[in-house]
């Protein structure tokens, strides 16, 4: 079961935006089973997919804080046929404070998605919050490979070289040199001189893992996020959903597996 994690501790990079439609994508295009979990105290993740993440009971930080919730209380079905979600909202923000205690504090998230492979998800998408806390702690121990947005804005080489550093120290601790940051994709690209510039320090920081495709704007995209939809339900013939369906399939790589049938969903 991959578990990819969309990591920066900026805001503002584009995280959600790409977490959500390459879950989508692997869903739709690579016929997977995919879990997109949100940590994020926002709940964008869930937003952007059409849930009110406000009225629900129970959503990430009860599975995390609470032992007899389960995997099926929590997660919700998109609308996207193969795509569910596992909701976050505010509650996330005191995550750290609840499991202070717990001598396996920075393993709760990995500890509570060994039901996802039990449930058959092929793979497990992580939206992180802006930060290195200990929530983006928890993701790292749980993820298999790491995507990092980077706005092409002032200091972004720096704050990328940061992350960077992190999933590596995280890695050693937890004795999984293999962790590491796959992907490092450029976004908010506008054709200026700085953009041009910083995407070739990128370029030479990350000669083997940076996307090709940067993602720029294309207001389809804040469109479908305002409809609660992902790029390929809302504009599939847009700009938007071309430069989303590249990038996502930079970070799937490999062949296509084979197509299989899906089971129905039970009411």
């Amino acid at each position: 079961m991959r578990r990819i994690a969309f990591i920066n501790e900026k805001g503002g990079t584009c995280k959600t935006t790409l977490a959500v439609n390459t879950a989508a994508w692997l869903a739709k295009e690579r016929d997977l089973r995919v879990l997109l979990v949100d940590l994020d105290t926002q709940g964008h993740a869930g937003k952007a997919l059409g849930l009110d993440v406000r009225t629900l009971s129970r959503n990430v930080f009860h599975l995390l804080t609470d032992d007899s919730v389960r995997l099926e209380d929590v997660v919700r079905p998109s609308a996207v046929p193969g795509l569910d979600v596992l909701p976050a909202y505010k509650e996330m923000a005191d995550f750290p404070v609840v499991v202070a205690a717990d001598a396996r504090r920075a393993h709760r998230l990995a500890d509570r998605l060994e039901a996802a492979r039990e449930a058959g998800y092929d793979a497990v998408v992580f939206d992180s919050p802006p930060s290195m806390g200990l929530t983006t702690r928890n993701i790292l121990v749980a993820a298999t490979e790491v995507v990092v947005p980077v706005a092409l804005t002032y200091l972004a080489l720096d704050g990328c070289a940061e992350v960077a550093d992190t999933v590596r120290q995280v890695g050693e601790a937890e004795g999984r040199p293999e962790l590491s940051v796959t992907k490092v994709v450029p976004t908010l690209y506008r054709k200026t001189a700085l953009a041009t510039a910083i995407l070739e320090r990128l370029r030479a920081y990350f000669p083997d893992s940076l996307a090709t495709t940067p993602l720029g704007y294309d207001v389809k995209v804040d469109e479908a996020q305002s409809h609660g939809k992902t790029i390929f339900e809302y504009a599939p013939r847009s700009r938007g959903a071309r430069m989303l369906s590249a990038i996502a399939a930079e970070i799937h790589g490999g062949p296509a597996p084979r197509k299989r049938k899906r089971a129905a969903r039970a009411d």
